[in-house]
């Protein structure tokens, strides 16, 4: 029993070898186009990765910083709209040169946490409330309208 594709081959008369040598350069070409799809998606994720490097914010932390630490498990369901995302503030406790930083919460507890889900806590300046007496403010600008016709 013969090969059904060398019997159609030789059936309709086709020269073998010339039809070898055109398969071997249709997948020739196949192996050409793989290589260069490969090559420029290389390019493509380089060029995404130094796009996306420029614009990493590098945070700088130190020891005794206040943080607030990202709320990862935060859900938006609910009478959730108004919520914090961010949990704090935390105090700074160890910071190392890798990613992971310990931080220190009010209780004393200590947690080790990703840097990445950290920001600086800016607290709010202190700031003093001066009352003015508005009946002596108003009575010296009416009699100093009146004095000035």
């Amino acid at each position: 029993m013969e090969h059904k594709a060398y019997w159609a081959i030789k059936e309709l008369n086709l020269d073998l070898d010339a039809t070898q040598i055109k398969w071997r350069i249709q997948i020739s070409n196949l192996n050409e186009a793989r290589l260069k799809a490969y090559h420029n998606a290389s390019i493509y994720k380089e060029r995404t990765k130094r796009w996306f490097d420029k614009r990493i914010q590098k945070k700088e932390f130190k020891e005794g910083d206040k943080v607030l630490l990202y709320n990862s498990r935060f859900k938006l369901f609910g009478n959730g709209k108004l919520q914090s995302k961010w949990d704090g503030p935390y105090t700074m406790h160890d910071v190392s040169h890798t990613e992971a930083v310990t931080i220190m919460d009010i209780k004393g507890n200590h947690f080790m946490v990703n840097g990445q889900r950290l920001k600086v806590f800016l607290e709010q300046d202190k700031f003093e409330i001066q009352y003015i007496d508005t009946y002596d403010f108003i009575e010296e600008k009416v009699l100093h309208h009146i004095a000035d016709p």
